[in-house]
């Protein structure tokens, strides 16, 4: 006990060096929003994992230490690299609950009930993370699972100095209890609220996780944990049962592979629309006539134009094709067609998105990324999420993890799109055991049949454009992976028809600049907090860098 509390107060004293630094590593490097969940996964590469088995440690970390996002109630995406070369992904996006139906958040009269698919227990997707982890694990895995959850059950048992950004948060919920209810025994111990630089333990998680350290997967959808999830989550006027999570599948898949000059792209499938949007994008932007000046105005606008296109496709075309058939998706991913929408863009002025068509619907954009890569050249890219912040804010007190709102990110109202961003179009509506539309982007940079590039993020449908330019950022203008990541960024989502910038980051002039061609502005504090790792095949080291806007983030490397 002694060792794990040094071990939590040093990192908790050093949680704040080094965000936009380049850290560099010969043999093994983890990149997390979390400084115990990188060292966690560095521990098991130093002991003899591969990057699967680290990435696995890194996430059930995060579990443990960044609540906000890092879960075993929830879902997410892995990119995988092999030592061999080769390029695989896993699917473990949350699914529908059996009892699903597309109008489950409607009143009688078909209008949304307000909050209904974000705030109740009916949003709570059936969770896909330990399915995801465990069989990446058994396919991909070297050393032994029971040796992947040590530290966060450690971390969980006899706790770790609760940081600022998680205080913060505890205290805003502690000030509204009626609001809150299910978070108050996650935030209390012994009648109190954890505060700021206080060991916060979480006994009932670390009993969960020693379950599924013991059984593996089983331990999670079967048996004892699974019958007191869906108690709780029926106590709560839920709808997920046993079957739910007894019939729930990861999915090994073939990723989304486009090339970009010399470089070898890797993205996600669908239900991740990351792997399409991205390609789209990237394939228009190969086709540029002259490629604009990083920083300038017509980089800016460039940019804006392009997402403009991907992401009316996005909502136009885009859902869980193993429930849809997406015949156009071939076509979608071509250089010919990106060469098609290139000639409808005017590089001298803006274009405009009907308001009468299709909506971007609403997506949290709280979930978290880390990425890693060990001496073989094995790598791993994996986003996770809750949906919102701490998701639905519900947990059994007997089980200790917070559940998802995934259910949200489906399309509420069939048929019916307006200008407010609802969005009713057939490919991303509800329907029992489908996965629901995701904006995360795992993503895996091959050059020269090795990996150069590990890269993602959160930030809901910002995601997408925060890989995006990061791709650019690093294989046409150059960066470094940490210049890459902070470069000022921005976001246009076909509608609300804007552009969406960092605060602080861009220039006035250029702002003003982009106004006198037409362009909406719309600051926002931050768009993505990127975990990257880059690899120099001259010098075989890696280069990595966690976004300054991760308040607890860190590389760690050896």
């Amino acid at each position: 006990m002694k060792k794990l509390q040094i071990f939590s107060i040093l990192l908790f004293l050093n949680i704040s060096v080094g965000f936009s630094q380049n850290h560099y590593g010969k043999n093994g490097m983890v990149a997390s929003a979390s400084t115990y969940a990188s060292q966690a996964g560095l521990e098991i590469l130093k002991d003899g994992g591969n990057a699967v088995d680290a990435s696995i440690a890194t996430a059930f970390t995060l579990a443990v230490t960044w609540p906000f996002a890092g879960n075993i109630g929830g879902g997410g995406f892995m990119v995988i690299h092999t030592e061999d070369g080769n390029v695989t992904t896993f699917d473990f996006r949350e699914k529908a609950p059996l009892a699903s139906t597309k109008d489950m958040f409607l009143d009688e009269n078909g209008k949304l009930k307000s909050g209904s698919n974000h705030n109740t227990a009916l949003a709570i997707g059936v969770p896909g993370t330990i399915a995801g982890l465990y069989d990446a694990h058994q396919k991909y895995g070297e050393i032994e699972w029971e040796k992947l959850l040590e530290r966060a059950i450690q971390l969980a048992e006899y706790g770790f100095p609760l940081p600022q950004s998680l205080a913060k948060d505890f205290f805003y919920f502690a000030e509204n209890p009626d609001q809150f209810p299910e978070m108050q025994s996650f935030i209390t111990r012994d009648g109190k609220v954890v505060g700021f630089g206080e060991f916060w333990k979480q006994p009932a998680l670390a009993e969960t996780l020693k379950k599924i350290q013991d059984e593996g997967k089983k331990a999670f959808y079967e048996g004892e944990t699974a019958q007191t999830l869906v108690d709780y989550i029926q106590s709560q006027d839920g709808i997920i049962t046993t079957e739910d999570l007894a019939a729930y599948e990861a999915i090994e898949r073939q990723p989304i592979h486009s090339t970009f000059k010399d470089y070898d792209l890797y993205g996600m499938p669908l239900p991740s629309s990351g792997g399409v949007a991205v390609t789209q994008m990237m394939n228009m932007w190969e086709q540029l006539d002259e490629v604009p000046e990083m920083g300038s105005v017509e980089y800016y606008h460039t940019l804006a134009e392009i997402m403009r296109k991907a992401f009316k496709d996005r909502a136009q075309y885009l859902g869980d094709n193993d429930f849809i058939e997406i015949p156009d998706l071939e076509r979608l991913l071509s250089k010919n067609y990106a060469r098609d929408l290139l000639k409808e863009i005017d590089f001298e002025q803006v274009g405009k998105s009907d308001s009468t068509a299709i909506q971007i619907i609403s997506e949290g954009q709280e979930t978290t990324h880390l990425s890693v890569m060990d001496e073989t050249g094995m790598a791993v890219s994996m986003t996770t999420t809750l949906e919102q912040g701490y998701g639905v804010k519900m947990q059994s007190p007997e089980l200790g993890f917070l559940l998802n709102n995934e259910m949200g990110d489906f399309n509420a109202v069939p048929g019916e799109t307006n200008n407010s961003g609802q969005i009713g179009t057939p490919a991303n509506t509800i329907e029992p055991g489908k996965r629901m539309l995701s904006s995360m982007s795992p993503f895996i940079v091959k050059k020269n049949n090795q990996p150069f590039l590990v890269i993602g993020s959160p930030g809901g449908r910002t995601i997408i454009n925060t890989v995006f330019q990061t791709i650019l950022a690093t294989t046409v203008y150059e960066y470094p992976m940490n210049q890459a990541i902070e470069a000022p960024k921005i976001h246009h989502q076909w509608l609300p028809d804007r552009i969406v910038y960092e605060e602080y980051k861009m220039a006035p002039e250029t702002l003003e600049a982009l106004e006198a061609m037409g362009h909406e502005i719309h600051m926002r504090s931050f768009l993505g907090r990127l975990m990257g790792i880059k690899y120099n095949a001259e010098t075989g080291f890696m280069e990595g860098a966690a976004d300054s806007g991760s308040p607890d983030g860190e590389v760690a490397s050896y």
